[in-house]
């Protein structure tokens, strides 16, 4: 075990300490979560601007863009597990004044970020057409993928090493930090591509190197944030660890995470792959689908992303009474929020597969009815996303990992390789929709339960107050 040592000299670490315990509740909850959303939104924004401007290259070339956010899902499932591995460790020890247990933490899983995506990417390039096609690249959208994976394998580490460390600076409360290198690259994506796209005449690769150089550009501004010894973490090469239970915690801690972005990856490949089968027009639909939901959700895991430094804050803490209101505030906020994304794009779907200046009509036609089917059920989405990081973030790994799980493994996966056997193409459309209805009963009864648990423990804690009076 670690040593710990008494709060550190600077000011930052109490002063975030009495802002994540103080501060009302709901405008910290929004206060953390605003710039988180708007760090994802724009993250989701650059794909979404990716895809626009492949889209002038052909249906071909968007149905590799579906194949890649698999390929990028994978590396994000790196770095968010790592990262949260961390965090939900980080932000209690924050909350507990442990700071060198932190440091340490944080240190190690830098390192093991940037050690695993290298790993991964030089796996990746030795299989890259199997792999591609595994994720549902067909013959004629294959070539514009391998084009694109090539490129972006080569910032891989940088870019899982990003979200990694942004939950790290999320677990301290310095989301407006995450949001401007998360943002800046973003942004910078967005004017870049289409310059490297149609003036330097790169076609898809234009898109790629792109995209590489946002991430590098990301990574490099969130890493002086540490260099340059801001905040209440450390990470420095002399903290990382050699004891094997550091590395076994980070994995338990991060396996919620692993689960969620892994299946995600399975999800999108397996759904490419069903989609396929009708077509590119199948594959480039549900990639304009994927990339609207991703906008849609970024808003709401935005959300959640700063509702969990303020639980593990608070449960490390025993504050029991701000737990409470911290999970009832955000699901409310989330409620209302996905309500309102929901309705805009069940009533504007036309107009929203349209932007994509889509001229097949068999991708206008699949793209409406999917983006309204899944919109149709934004209201319940809250309730699996907030449960599932409600567990993870106080350390209950395992019911975490089967929250994580329902929605694209234990419902979406069963239901996207039976529906559209039975009843065709509506049956890759709706199997979305179908699992997170069954997810919220899942993620309903565990949030119940939880909710109750607080309660129970707030009553004791105010029996126990008034007894020691």
């Amino acid at each position: 075990m670690v040593k710990e040592v008494p709060a550190p000299t600077t000011n930052d670490a109490n002063r975030t300490y009495r802002k994540m315990t103080e501060e009302a509740v709901a405008p910290l909850v929004l206060k953390l979560g605003v710039p988180t959303m708007l760090s994802m939104l724009v993250t989701a924004l650059y794909m979404t601007a990716s895809t626009y401007y492949v889209a002038y290259l052909g249906t071909s070339a968007v149905g590799a863009m579906g194949v890649i956010f698999a390929l990028q899902t994978i590396i994000q499932a790196i770095g968010i597990m790592i990262g949260q591995g961390c965090a939900a460790q980080t932000s209690r020890l924050l909350g507990a004044k442990a700071y060198v247990h932190a440091n340490t933490l944080a240190s190690s899983g830098l390192f093991l970020s940037l050690l695993f995506s290298s790993l991964f990417a030089l796996t990746a390039w030795a299989v890259l057409e199997w792999l591609l096609s595994w994720m549902g690249a067909t013959a004629t959208i294959l070539p514009y993928a391998s084009t694109y994976a090539q490129i972006i394998l080569l910032a891989c580490p940088f870019m899982a090493a990003s979200y990694t460390l942004n939950n790290l600076l999320r677990s301290e409360g310095l989301a407006i930090v995450g949001m401007m290198g998360l943002g800046a690259g973003g942004v910078l994506n967005i004017g870049v591509a289409p310059i490297f796209i149609f003036v330097f005449d790169w076609g898809i690769a234009g898109a790629a190197w792109a995209n590489a150089l946002c991430q590098i550009i990301s990574f490099t501004i969130l890493l002086s944030h540490y260099l340059r010894g801001k905040g209440s973490l450390q990470i420095h090469c002399s903290f990382i660890s050699k004891e094997a239970t550091i590395y076994f915690s980070i994995f338990k801690n991060g396996l919620p995470s692993l689960t969620r972005n892994s299946l995600g990856a399975v999800a999108a490949s397996v759904l490419n792959l069903m989609a396929g089968r009708y077509g590119d027009a199948g594959v480039a639909a549900m990639s304009i689908v994927g990339q609207v939901m991703m906008m849609t959700n970024a808003f709401l895991i935005g959300l959640g992303q700063g509702f969990q430094p303020v639980l593990g804050y608070n449960w490390g803490a025993k504050l029991f009474d701000r737990v409470k209101t911290a999970l009832d505030v955000t699901i409310a906020m989330g409620t209302v929020l996905m309500v309102a994304l929901g309705l805009l794009g069940f009533i504007f779907a036309q107009e929203v597969v349209g932007f994509f200046e889509v001229n097949d009509p068999d991708v206008m036609n699949v793209g409406v009815l999917a983006l309204r089917l899944q919109c149709s059920v934004a209201i319940i989405v809250p309730v699996n996303v907030i449960g599932n990081m409600a567990f993870q973030v106080i350390g209950r790994t395992a019911v975490g990992t089967l929250l994580a799980a329902t929605r694209q493994g234990l419902f979406f996966l069963p239901l996207i390789l039976i529906l559209p056997g039975q009843i065709g193409l509506l049956g890759v459309q709706s199997a979305q929709p179908i699992a997170e209805v069954l997810s919220f009963f899942v993620c309903g009864y565990f949030l119940w339960h939880f909710r109750t648990e607080v309660q129970n423990r707030i009553k004791i804690q105010k029996g126990g107050e008034l007894n020691s009076k």
